[in-house]
């Protein structure tokens, strides 16, 4: 992997390092870490999409919750319990809420989801699609490699809508007939809320997988919800090999891995970086995704690409 350097001052390149795609890329299959396979040469024919704080910015709704749940005991809803939580079924998160902020004995796992449920329902009603990055400048690493996100590139992202950020990846595939599905840890009812505003988006899924669908009998990190949703694709079963996964948290990784499916991670930028361990490529926005690395079509427009 080679680093770019380039260079913008007065509207001229200035001094930014980054990687050649202004992307990591770590933990790839055995035989592309051997140097005997690239992404282009794994040509992936099906997609699948995690939802809350990947495609919708539901992360937050959650996080304003329970920190006013904790705010009662007089505590803190960190990062570090947050990233443990992202992606896991309700009944799972309740239960390391619970343990992780001292509350066992106190406020029981069952009686948090009932007070989250009720404060939830508004909050996803008027849930919005991702925003993207939110700064121009973050060190990422990965095995001892750091890149930073160059700041002309990341000036390029501003510049697009928020429904553009979230749109032109789903719409480019769609309008190139890659099937893509939605697996997504939450239960379908909240999954109904939370797309009240975005139906055009999810019509163009092949189908949607929801945490409480009959066939899952554990959420992530196990493989359960994403090999249930690749047996749904027209035309199954697919070759595992074949699958991209897009996912912003640590157990959604771990899940696609365990599933034997490529994985491309768009975390939250307070993210530990050591928990993008796993992902195969890491991005700060699903703009500075590149089709073509992956033998998908490859976009039109090269706003983006060239920098």
């Amino acid at each position: 992997m080679g680093t770019v350097v380039a260079s913008i001052a007065s509207g001229q390149k200035s001094a930014i390092t980054s990687h050649a795609h202004q992307s990591l890329n770590c933990n790839k299959k055995e035989e592309a870490q051997k140097g005997t396979v690239s992404f282009s040469e794994k040509a992936i024919t099906h997609i699948m999409f995690d939802m809350d704080g990947l495609l919708l910015d539901t992360e937050r709704s959650y996080t304003i919750v329970q920190e006013r749940i904790l705010s009662r005991y007089g505590k803190r809803f960190e990062m570090s319990l947050k990233s443990k939580l992202m992606g896991l079924k309700a009944t799972e998160a309740a239960q390391i809420f619970v343990q992780e902020t001292g509350l066992d004995g106190i406020l029981s796992p069952e009686e948090f989801l009932k007070e989250r449920e009720e404060m939830l329902q508004s909050l996803f009603l008027n849930c919005e699609l991702m925003p993207g990055p939110a700064k121009c400048h973050r060190a990422l690493s990965c095995h001892g490699t750091e890149i930073i996100v160059a700041s002309a590139k990341c000036m390029l992202l501003q510049l697009f809508t928020v429904n553009q950020r979230v749109s032109r990846l789903i719409s480019h595939l769609h309008t190139h007939g890659v099937p893509m599905c939605v697996a997504t840890s939450s239960h379908r009812r909240h999954f109904e809320l939370k797309t009240t505003k975005h139906k055009e988006k999810i019509s163009m899924m092949h189908h949607v997988v929801c945490g409480d669908d009959p066939g899952i009998k554990q959420g992530k990190p196990s493989p359960d919800i994403f090999l249930l949703a690749a047996q749904k694709f027209k035309g199954a079963p697919i070759d595992q090999d074949r699958i991209l996964v897009f996912e912003d948290a640590p157990s959604g990784v771990a899940a696609a891995k365990n599933a034997g499916m490529w994985v491309v991670m768009v975390p939250d930028p307070n993210l530990d970086t050591s928990l993008y361990k796993g992902a195969d490529q890491v991005l700060t926005s699903l703009l500075e995704f590149k089709p073509s690395d992956w033998g998908l079509p490859p976009f039109r427009d090269s706003l983006i690409s060239k920098y």
